[in-house]
């Protein structure tokens, strides 16, 4: 990982006095504080801004990784900047990062060298903004990022179990920038330069703050504006609660959104509209900016990034995700919208990557939040404009959705024939209801077939990954998820063009234990079908919540937010390992308990099909059940450390077939970060 020998200090953003004295810089003009390694890489959020903002004219630098428990050095050491300081937690939110499903700490952390744990706070974002705000009460701190995204409002903080107010309550700062960051940085930026006075800052899309109560809202023509119920009443009413997260992820996904406001004890939360879907300039503009894409050197000596080691070699094609899944916080950070790069500036970072040292002509994901809805949008604009849906393709897919898979396949084939490229592999999960079960002019039409072909026998290095997530109708109505009966329609075109092909593939389905209205007698029948497809179930979490999901509001309320049903939901530890353990019908030390539970729950017809009778086809393939919190940027596991032995098992996995093309070796799910967190 060390960088190539033609490379000097100044080619990264400097991290230290010494480093920006070697540019010539005497006084900063912005500091970003992260609690991620530095890696100047597109994929890494805290590289994007910093690049941004020096390709605008300023003098920044990079605090990451702080030493909070010392006398706070690592935060003095460049004094204050003329500007703002920029704070983020990082490519995941901190809680997210440090703890399992279980509350119990992790024992690495994939963003810093070695995967070392231990070095960011709990809620990074409020701790490093605290900290500032005490050294430095005059300088405005602006916070980003997905931890502060998705604790923009009145949100439940799972490992605290408590309902927590806007994060920029608790930090106290200034200003939070949600989403992805490029568009408000960009305006902030230009206003500053422009001198206007950083408290002035409040009518910027795409940022939120906070003000006295009593004090009248910025005026801006084009808004209109709708009070969410204020954090004491959130508080006071479940249900209220619940009703309010409807708004806020209506509003979220909205083409044209009203500015949200929400009173928290002597303040009002301002969380003014996000700014329209990046264009193609704008996207390409953020990824053509000057990275190393190396990790600085300094950390040379500490170890490999894994985070890094697992993306180096991949390309993201896109940000955002129409799939709303309840579970999901990528449409609450990314949004709806699809913002797709060029074919020309996607070819370029190819190309770039094909010149890097250690590059051996594997392509390690050509994808985005979900790998196929690149160039994806809406046919009429006029209906999109209108729209409050937070999916457009739950329960069906949109009559107005362009779901025109040729574009995908024109950047395929072109990366395909880099004559340095060996295998571009699809590593990012794959929406097989956008092209499956489709009439054949639909198919031509859009090239669905044609599509399929392609990415099993070109882009498929032994595993590809797809995530049908549960068994049960009722609990996939809940997930936002396709009946599971399109799964196997899929598997069966995938089993066919392998058959044919005489290529040896497998499929790995994900699937979630514990999620809201989820019970015992659904995870029955998931081991069941999943045992009659051959499948046997390996690193294994339960669902996680996270903010900014509406499952994560129907497990701490008991209510759905859209219909303000109650839902039943598995919180205890007890009743979320009695799902677990469905999930390992295999091991012969869970079978007198499978049958005494189907036994209590009126199921004792399926112990005879689960436990006694051999699975058809096993053991051919896998599936992986993992975590239920899946956010912009996936933890890097392969697999996680930290898992009991009781709770794993690997089944066999075949060797290649003697005909099978090349194949990269990396067969776990992988953990490219699919955008910038800002």
């Amino acid at each position: 990982m060390s960088a190539p020998r033609t490379r000097s200090l100044t080619d990264w953003l400097p991290t230290t006095p010494k480093e920006a004295q070697l540019r010539g810089w005497d006084e900063l003009d912005v500091i970003l504080v992260s609690g991620d390694a530095y890696i100047d890489h597109p994929a890494f959020g805290t590289a994007v801004i910093g690049r941004l903002i020096e390709s605008m004219g300023l003098r920044i630098a990079l605090v990451c990784q702080p030493n909070w428990k010392d006398d706070l050095r690592d935060f003095k050491k460049f004094g204050p900047p003329r500007l703002f300081f920029g704070v983020t937690a990082g490519c995941m939110d901190s809680m997210v990062n440090k703890y399992t499903a279980g509350k119990r700490l992790r024992s690495n952390d994939a963003y810093t060298p070695s995967g070392e744990s231990g070095f960011r706070p709990d809620y990074a974002a409020t701790a490093y903004s605290r900290i500032l705000k005490q050294l430095y009460p005059e300088t405005p701190v602006l916070i980003g990022g997905i931890e502060a995204s998705l604790r923009r409002v009145t949100h439940y903080d799972y490992w605290s179990d408590q309902v927590k107010p806007s994060i920029l309550i608790d930090s106290n700062a200034d200003l939070l920038v949600y989403g992805m960051g490029e568009q408000p940085l960009r305006e902030i930026v230009r206003l500053l330069q422009k001198g206007v006075p950083f408290e002035s800052l409040k009518t910027i899309p795409q940022t939120a703050f906070a003000q006295p109560r009593q004090e009248a809202l910025p005026k801006h023509k084009q808004w209109q504006s709708f009070a969410l119920a204020s954090h004491e009443d959130c508080l006071n009413n479940k249900k209220v609660y619940a009703r309010n997260f409807k708004y806020v992820e209506q509003e979220s996904n909205k083409q044209f959104a009203r500015r949200l406001t929400q009173d928290c004890g002597e303040s009002t939360v301002v969380i003014n509209p996000p700014f329209q879907t990046m264009t193609e300039k704008e996207i390409d503009t953020s990824f053509d900016l000057p990275y190393t894409r190396l990790p600085h050197p300094k950390y040379a000596k500490r170890g490999p990034i894994p985070a890094y080691e697992m993306i180096k070699f991949s390309v993201n094609m896109h940000r955002g995700c129409f799939g709303g899944c309840s579970f999901c916080t990528i449409s609450a950070h990314q949004g709806k919208f699809i913002a797709s790069r060029s074919k020309e500036s996607i070819l370029k970072e190819v190309d770039a990557i094909t010149k890097m040292e250690d590059f051996r002509g594997y392509i390690s994901d050509l994808g985005g939040p979900s790998a196929n809805m690149y160039k994806m949008k809406g046919k009429v604009q006029e209906i999109c404009d209108r729209c409050v849906s937070p999916s457009c393709i739950f329960p069906v897919v949109c009559h107005n959705l362009d779901t025109n898979h040729r574009p995908m396949l024109e950047v395929y084939r072109a990366v395909a024939q880099h004559p340095d490229v060996k295998k571009a592999i699809v590593s990012s999960g794959i929406r097989y209801d956008l092209f499956i079960d489709k009439d054949p002019e639909e198919d031509a039409q859009n090239g669905y077939t044609a599509y399929l072909e392609q990415l099993v026998t070109q882009h498929v290095s032994g595993r590809l990954k797809v995530a049908p997530e549960h068994t049960s109708d009722n609990v996939l109505k809940m997930m936002r998820k396709p009946s599971f009966q399109l799964f196997h329609k899929f598997k069966a075109r995938f089993d066919a063009i392998c058959e044919r092909e005489q290529i040896n593939q497998q499929l790995i389905p994900y699937f979630i234990s514990s999620h809201p209205g989820c019970d015992l007698k659904d995870m029955a029948h998931l081991a069941a079908e999943t045992k009659e497809l051959g499948f046997q179930l390996e690193q294994v979490q339960d669902f996680t919540p996270t903010p900014m999901t509406v499952a994560t509001e129907i497990y701490y309320s008991g209510y759905h937010p859209y219909t303000l049903k109650e839902i039943s939901t598995a919180r205890t530890h007890q009743q979320k390992t009695l799902q677990r353990r469905f999930f390992f019908w295999h091991e012969k030390e869970n079978h007198s308990w499978i049958r005494q539970a189907l036994q209590e729950i009126k199921m004792e017809s399926l112990a005879k099909k689960l436990l006694d009778e051999p699975s058809p086809t096993a053991p051919t393939t896998s599936a992986i059940s993992r975590p239920a919190h899946r956010s912009q940027e996936s933890p890097p596991t392969t697999p996680p450390k930290d898992r009991p032995a009781s709770t794993s098992r690997q089944v066999p996995y075949r060797a290649p077939h003697p005909k099978a093309k090349h194949r990269a070796l990396q067969s776990h799910r992988s953990p490219r970060p699919h955008g910038p967190e800002r």
